[in-house]
């Protein structure tokens, strides 16, 4: 920490705001503004005891802040936003400063429980690594994370489709789709479509509760937590009537997005995906109304990004995702 300083480090209070806000300016590892900031706020994606701070006790200015965020109806946060520090805290402080703020708050929303720390997710060009400026804000930001607990780093590919000047797709002439309102049904999909899947996340967290509990938790996530209608989820069968996988089209707070798709491990191979993929497109575009959507996938899911490029997505950057083991 700053030497010679003392520190208090503590959530944001409804006062902090205005003073607060000069440290929250867009850099080139964190999209996050003074007014997005204020937005998400009233959202209640960000909350003031999601948000805490490094404060200089002798003249109550701030030194850092960390923000973490959460869909309007989660009761904890399910990620670490963005981390920002004032520029009068030199390099060499910055480390340790950010990542006492970052166990404060992790510390804070345990409570006592025995519950998974927030992902911090960072979005930055697809050329970072060519970028001197955006490795130097990495730097400190990836150690701070580490000394933190989140010592784990997945990159993973941003795509986006844009209805001006594209075609939405036709409907497969492979599969067919079909609504089904028992979830229970699709608990047992993401169970199956775990097995040899390259969604590093699902798998991980997978290998730690058991698959079922795990796609129960999924299922349960897209329902409740996305913002997508739970009337747009289909499962693709083929022309004997053999269900091959299913499609969640979804949306969050700033775009329609390919929620979630898989293929039955028996059924992979066939270049299902891309039907898949196609059919939750249209359903977006044609039946919803979207103009935009979004998806991610693991760099190293080479079928879903080749999937998504077929399809005319558009990879525009990359996701960072710093966790826990």
């Amino acid at each position: 920490m700053p030497a010679g300083a003392a520190i208090t480090i503590r959530p944001l209070a409804e006062s902090d705001i205005d003073a607060v806000r000069p440290l929250i300016v867009r850099d080139p590892a964190s999209a996050l503004s003074g007014e997005s900031f204020l937005d998400k706020l009233a959202a209640r994606q960000y909350r003031p005891e999601w948000t805490w701070l490094a404060v200089d006790d002798a003249s109550d200015a701030p030194l850092a802040v960390a923000v973490w965020w959460g869909a309007s109806a989660q009761d904890h946060p399910g990620a670490l936003d963005a981390i920002l520090v004032a520029e009068s805290v030199p390099g060499a402080d910055r480390v340790e400063l950010v990542a006492a703020v970052l166990r404060a708050g992790q510390e804070a929303f345990a409570a006592g429980e025995d519950r998974r720390l927030p992902d911090y997710h960072v979005f930055v060009p697809g050329d970072w690594r060519e970028r001197p400026e955006v490795v130097e804000a990495l730097a400190w930001r990836t150690a701070a994370a580490a000394r933190a607990g989140l010592t784990e780093r997945l990159e993973r590919l941003r795509y986006e489709w844009i209805v001006e000047g594209a075609e939405p797709p036709e409907p497969s002439e492979r599969l067919t789709f079909h609504a089904e309102p028992d979830d229970e049904v699709f608990v047992g999909l993401f169970a199956r479509v775990l097995e040899s899947s390259l969604d590093h996340t699902s798998v991980t967290e997978a290998a730690a509760v058991g698959a079922e509990a795990q796609a129960r938790s999924d299922v349960e996530f897209y329902r409740d937590v996305m913002l997508g209608e739970r009337s747009w989820w289909r499962i693709a069968k083929d022309a004997e009537g053999r269900t091959v996988g299913f499609g969640f089209p979804s949306r969050n707070p700033g775009a329609h997005v390919v929620g979630y798709l898989g293929v039955l491990p028996e059924f992979r191979g066939n270049g299902y995906v891309g039907d898949i993929l196609d059919e939750i497109l249209r359903i977006l575009v044609v039946e919803v109304g979207a103009t935009m959507v979004r998806a991610d996938t693991d760099l190293a899911n080479v079928p879903m990004a080749t999937a998504m490029e077929r399809a005319g997505f558009l990879n525009f950057a990359r996701r960072l995702v710093y966790s826990a083991p």
